[in-house]
């Protein structure tokens, strides 16, 4: 049996960060993406990004670690307005006590082991701390994956959706919401086996 655990990144885990959101990024949307849009990333500026990421102070940035490996991590802070914001462009009432989930990836080898699970747990905690009741994430509508995993938890889409343009594809993402209030039986410390 290994641990698996999760903590705040430091910028000493940049470049892991960005191996497993490249690693990721081709494994499950390079379809939904275009192949050569993830291919065109370069992984010194993706790190060099995910370093500024974590030395940001109004953004959680935690991994997932099994072991001596870092097998995923999450990304969360106050959800800007225009993220929060309905399609006409109006606030909810609970605008400013809004978390996002702005990025949550566990390498795909390391899925379903509660990684992610574990990642949302602390994030949440850490929004709830900022203030935050509620929580948001925008999730790639043909990725069944994270939809099924979002609403395990309890977050659904809340009829809110937007089309990004990656210059090879468009990509249709959900808005899902759901309470901050998740736990796992230790979000520290689990036993994973090897």
């Amino acid at each position: 049996m290994s641990t698996a655990a999760v903590r705040p990144a430091t910028t000493g885990d940049a470049s892991e960060i960005a191996r497993l959101q490249l690693t990721t990024w081709r494994t499950a949307y390079g379809d939904a993406l275009g192949g050569d849009v993830v291919d065109g990333l370069d992984a010194d500026d993706v790190a060099a990004r995910w370093a500024d990421a974590v030395a940001h102070p109004d953004t959680d940035v935690l991994v997932a670690t099994e072991g001596r490996f870092t097998v995923g991590f999450c990304v969360a802070g106050t959800a800007p307005e225009s993220e929060v914001a309905a399609a006409d462009g109006s606030l909810p009432d609970d605008a400013a006590r809004t978390g996002l989930i702005a990025s949550l990836v566990v390498e795909p080898r390391w899925g379903r082991r509660g990684h992610g699970g574990r990642l949302l747990a602390a994030a949440a905690a850490g929004l709830r701390e900022r203030g935050a009741d509620r929580g948001i994430a925008w999730v790639v509508q043909s990725d069944s994956a994270s939809l099924s995993f979002f609403r395990g938890v309890g977050w659904n889409p809340d009829g809110t959706v937007r089309t990004l343009d990656t210059g090879q594809r468009t990509v249709r993402e959900l808005r899902l919401t759901g309470s901050l209030d998740l736990r796992v039986a230790d979000p520290a410390a689990e036993p994973a086996t090897d």
